[in-house]
C-alpha cells in the first residue's frame, strides 16, 4: 500500500494515519492527483571531487563508509535551515528551499546551509583524516514547478524547471571546496552574505553566459536584517540612553517600558533597529509587532505578530497548524496542565478560534501576562511595538498593563510612535514604576551636512558640500527627507535641476522620473498598502515574467524592500521604504484605477490567507474601496465579532460603525441588527472605560 505524504510539509506518515504526524495537516486520499504550483525557490547542489574515480579503487563497504557520514552531515546541515533533501544520486545532493514550505527568506538560507555544509564537511575531515572529502557547491534561485504531493524519500522528483539545471551547472563550475551562486540568488542575499566576484559561467545548453558570485561567509546571524544604507547619525546620546536602560533590565531584572516619540520620517524605527541590534548581541531576544493605520480586527495585531514569532506562525497557515504551533509551543514554556488555558486566551486573540470566548478582558490579560512571564524566565527578551500611534486601545491598556504587573523579569518594553499618541492618550506611561520616554528631534544642521555628505560620496568632490548644506537645509533635518532629497539629485543629475522644497514634492518628483513600467508598478502596490506581496502584484500584472526585474530595480532605487520574513507563506513580501512614498503613490491614481486595484488585492487575499484576525479587516477595507459594499460589510461584522471575543469592544464599535454606513437604507432588518449589535458593543466598551477611570483612581 502507497504511504502518505503529506502535501503540506512533505512526511511520510503511516498508511492508517488521517492527519501528518510531522505538521497535522490533513492526508488526503491516495488516488488523489499530486498537488503542483509555480513557486519560487532555490536550490541547492553538493557534489564531491574526484570521488567517482576514488571509489573505483575501494571495497564497496568502504565506500559506504565513507559516504554515509557525508550524506549525514549534509542532510543535517539542510534540514536544520529548512531545506528539503529532494535525492541523492552518488556522491551528490540536491536539495529545495522553499518548497514544500516557504519562508520568504530562502535564498538566505539555502546560501547559510551551503555555507554550514562546507564547514562541516572541513570538520568531518579533521574528525577523520581518512575521509579527505572535497566538495564543490552551488544554489540557484528562480521559478519552478513543483509537485507538492511528491514522495523524495521514493525517488520521486519534487521540482522541474530551468532553475534546476542551471544550479547542476553551476556547481560543475565552481571551485573546490567552494560555493558559487546565481544572479537571482545574489541579488536575493547580498545584504546578508559576504560575496566576491568570481568569471561568469558558459553553462552547457545556455544560449548567454550566467552571472555567477562566490559565497565566503554570512554578515551577521541568522535572524538578523540590515537596515538603510545611510548611517546613524546623531543619535549618539540617545542609544547611550536605551542601553544603559537594558543593562537596568538585564543586569537587575527590571522591567521597563521606553517609548520613542518623533515625527514621520526621523528614524524612530531605525534608532529602534539599531538598539535591537545591540540587544540580540548581548543575548537578549527581541520580537517585534507592527500597529497599522487601518482597522486590524483582532486590536491586538502587533502583539499578536510577537507570538506568532516565538511559535513560528505564520498569516497563511491553515487555522489548524497555527493551533498546533501555538499549543506546542504554550506547553513547552508553561507545561501541559497551565498551557492549555494560556493557549486558548491567545488564539482568541490571534483570531485562531472563532467559537471560543472569554468571560472578561482581565482573565484574557492576565492569560498575556502568564505567557510573557514564561518567554521573559528564558532568557533577557524586547518587545518592540512600532507605530503605536494607531494602536488600538486595548493593545494600549495592555502595554500600560504589563508595565505596571511584570516583576523581576529581565524584558524590555520598547513602543515607538507619533507625538499624535499623546493627544489620544496623554496618560501614557503615567504612574508606571519604570517609565521613560525618549524624543527623538530633527538632526542638528551639522549633523544633517553630515549625513547628506555621506549620502553624496559617488558625487565629485568638488561642489559635494556646498550641495549637502542646501540639501541639509531643504530636509530640515529629517534623514528621510535627506535621503529623498539625495536620491533626486543623483537620479536626475544636472546642474539645473530644480530641488523639490516639500517632502511631497520630493517623492512625486522620484516617481514622476521613474520609467513608464516602473512607476505604474509602484502605483499598483501602494494599493495594497504599506507592506505588499509579489503574489497581488501578479494578480493586477499583463506581464507577471517582468516583474521580478521591475521590483529589483524599485530595490535598487530604494523605494521598497524585499522583507526577509513574509506573513504569506509561499510568497515574497515587501514594504515601501516609507509611509510617504505609499502615500504620494496612491494619491496619484484614478479612482476608477483604484477601484480595479483593490478588487484584486482584496481577490489575492482572500485566496492567499485564512480570512481570520488582521485579513478580515483588510478584506473588509479593500472590498469597500473596490466599491463593494456587501462584501466589505461582510467582513466587517466578522471582524467586529472577533473583536468581540477579544474584548476589544471598541474596535467593534468601530466595525460596527462603519458596516451600518454601507448598509443601504431600505435594508431594515439587517440595519436594525447590526444596530442592536452597536449598542451592546457600545455600552460593554463604556464599562471598560469607566473600569479603567476607577483603576486610575485606585493608583
Amino acid at each position: 500500500m502507497p504511504v502518505p505524504v503529506c502535501a503540506t510539509c512533505g512526511q511520510d506518515n503511516p498508511d492508517v494515519a488521517r492527519f501528518c504526524l510531522a505538521c497535522g495537516a490533513a492526508l488526503g486520499a491516495d488516488e488523489a492527483e499530486p498537488q503542483e504550483e509555480r513557486r519560487f525557490i532555490s536550490v541547492l547542489f553538493v557534489d564531491l571531487v574526484g570521488f567517482t574515480a576514488r571509489a573505483e579503487k575501494l571495497d564497496p563497504e568502504d565506500v559506504r563508509a565513507i559516504l554515509t557520514p557525508y550524506h549525514e552531515t549534509v542532510r543535517r546541515e539542510i534540514e536544520s535551515f529548512g531545506g528539503v533533501v529532494e535525492k541523492f544520486v552518488g556522491d551528490a545532493v540536491m536539495s529545495v528551499f522553499g518548497a514544500p514550505t516557504a519562508y520568504g527568506d530562502d535564498a538566505e538560507r539555502a546560501v547559510r546551509a551551503a555555507l554550514a555544509v562546507r564547514d562541516s564537511v572541513h570538520e568531518l575531515n579533521n574528525s577523520d583524516a581518512r575521509l579527505d572529502l572535497q566538495i564543490r557547491i552551488a544554489v540557484n534561485t528562480g521559478e519552478a514547478l513543483v509537485s507538492l504531493g511528491a514522495r523524495p524519500s521514493m525517488g520521486e522528483s519534487m521540482v522541474a524547471g530551468d532553475v534546476v539545471n542551471t544550479a547542476s551547472r553551476l556547481q560543475s563550475a565552481a571551485p573546490v571546496d567552494g560555493i558559487i551562486v546565481g544572479e537571482e540568488t545574489y541579488a536575493s542575499t547580498r545584504d546578508a552574505i559576504s560575496y566576491e566576484p568570481t568569471a561568469p559561467v558558459e553553462a552547457k545548453g545556455k544560449s548567454a553566459v550566467v552571472p555567477a558570485w562566490l559565497a565566503s561567509a554570512p554578515l551577521f546571524p541568522a535572524g538578523e536584517r540590515t537596515v538603510s544604507r545611510a548611517p546613524l547619525v546623531g543619535r549618539g546620546r540617545e542609544l547611550g540612553v536605551l542601553q544603559g536602560i537594558w543593562e537596568r533590565v538585564a543586569d537587575e531584572r527590571t522591567p521597563h517600558l521606553v517609548t520613542i516619540f518623533g515625527p514621520p520620517g526621523v528614524g524612530k524605527t531605525r534608532l529602534g533597529i539599531e538598539f535591537g541590534r545591540a540587544v540580540s548581541e548581548l543575548g537578549g531576544r527581541v520580537v517585534r509587532g507592527r500597529s497599522l493605520p487601518y482597522r486590524d480586527s483582532s486590536a491586538y495585531g502587533a502583539f499578536a505578530a510577537q507570538v506568532k514569532q516565538f511559535c513560528g506562525i505564520f498569516e497563511s497557515d491553515p487555522i489548524e497548524v497555527a493551533l498546533k504551533k501555538l499549543h506546542a509551543e504554550t506547553a513547552k514554556l508553561l507545561g501541559p496542565t497551565e498551557s492549555q488555558e494560556v493557549a486558548g486566551h491567545l488564539a482568541i486573540m490571534l483570531g485562531l478560534d472563532r467559537e471560543a470566548s472569554v468571560a472578561d478582558r482581565e482573565t484574557l490579560f492576565f492569560s498575556v501576562r502568564v505567557f510573557i512571564e514564561a518567554v521573559a524566565r528564558n532568557g533577557p527578551t524586547m518587545l518592540v511595538f512600532e507605530d503605536v500611534h494607531w494602536a488600538d486601545r486595548s493593545l494600549l491598556d495592555l502595554i500600560e498593563l504589563l508595565a505596571a504587573r511584570l516583576r523581576d523579569l529581565p524584558i524590555l518594553l520598547l513602543a515607538l510612535a507619533r507625538p499624535d499618541l499623546l493627544d489620544s492618550r496623554p496618560s501614557w506611561g503615567g504612574g508606571l514604576p519604570a517609565y521613560t520616554a525618549l524624543p527623538l528631534d530633527q538632526l542638528k544642521e551639522s549633523e544633517a551636512r553630515e549625513l547628506a555628505i555621506h549620502l553624496l560620496s559617488n558625487l565629485e568632490d568638488r561642489g559635494r558640500a556646498e550641495r549637502a548644506a542646501v540639501l541639509a537645509e531643504t530636509g530640515e533635518g529629517n534623514p528621510l527627507f535627506i535621503e529623498q532629497l539625495v536620491a533626486t539629485l543623483t537620479e536626475a543629475p544636472g546642474e539645473d535641476s530644480a530641488l523639490p522644497t516639500t517632502i511631497r514634492g520630493i517623492v512625486a518628483a522620484r516617481l514622476d522620473a521613474l520609467p513608464a513600467a516602473e512607476r505604474a508598478l509602484l502605483l499598483d502596490a501602494a494599493v495594497g498598502g504599506k507592506v505588499f506581496w509579489r503574489g497581488a502584484l501578479e494578480r493586477m500584472s499583463d506581464d507577471p515574467a517582468a516583474l521580478p526585474a521591475l521590483l529589483g530595480a524599485l530595490e535598487g532605487r530604494d523605494l521598497i524592500r524585499r522583507q526577509a520574513v513574509s506573513s504569506i507563506e509561499g510568497d515574497q513580501q515587501y514594504i515601501f521604504k516609507h509611509v510617504l512614498i505609499r502615500d504620494v503613490a496612491y494619491d496619484l491614481l484614478p479612482r476608477a484605477r483604484k477601484r480595479e486595484r483593490h478588487a484584486e488585492v482584496a481577490q489575492f487575499l482572500q485566496e492567499a490567507t485564512s480570512e481570520t484576525g488582521e485579513a478580515a479587516a483588510a478584506l473588509a477595507r479593500h472590498w469597500r474601496d473596490a466599491g463593494e459594499a456587501e462584501r466589505a460589510i461582510e467582513h466587517l461584522l466578522a471582524a467586529a465579532e472577533e473583536a468581540e471575543r477579544g474584548w476589544a469592544k471598541g474596535r467593534a464599535v468601530a466595525f460596527y460603525r462603519e458596516a451600518l454606513e454601507l448598509l443601504p437604507e431600505d435594508d431594515g432588518d439587517r440595519r436594525t441588527d447590526v444596530k442592536r449589535r452597536l449598542a451592546i458593543a457600545h455600552t460593554a466598551a463604556f464599562h471598560a472605560l469607566d473600569a479603567r477611570l476607577l483603576q486610575l483612581d485606585a493608583d
